[in-house]
């Protein structure tokens, strides 16, 4: 049996939360792409959460989202805590995921080097 501390589970129901927000397009800056929440990390005193993220898309579509992302921050911060019950409303902070993108880069470079061994 797994054992999750309570801030994992906050994270785990935050993360729920947002892409619930996501999926029936109640965020609605046209600067946020299509975006996928890979993760939520909450402090200890569960008064803030820093929620990664990742898309494909170039540098500017990336900076374009981040900044639709900081304005929908407020909006955020309500719906996720009417959904989630909490005492405080933590602090939301959104961070783009790179562990993607160099998941990405590596699984190509492989794939090249099995080509050139003739696996």
């Amino acid at each position: 049996m797994t054992t999750h501390s309570r801030p994992e589970r906050v994270g785990q129901e935050i993360q729920a939360a947002i892409g619930d927000l996501l999926t029936r397009g109640m965020l609605r800056d046209p600067r946020i792409g299509y975006i996928t929440i890979t993760g939520v990390k909450v402090s200890p005193d569960l008064r803030v959460a820093r929620v990664f993220y990742s898309m494909m898309g170039t540098e500017q579509e990336r900076a374009d989202t981040q900044k639709g992302l900081e304005a929908a921050k407020g909006f955020v911060r309500r719906e996720v805590t009417s959904v989630v019950n909490l005492r405080v409303s933590p602090e939301i902070f959104f961070s783009f995921d790179e562990s993607v993108g160099e998941g990405d880069k590596i699984d190509r470079l492989l794939r090249e080097v099995r080509n050139k061994e003739g696996w």
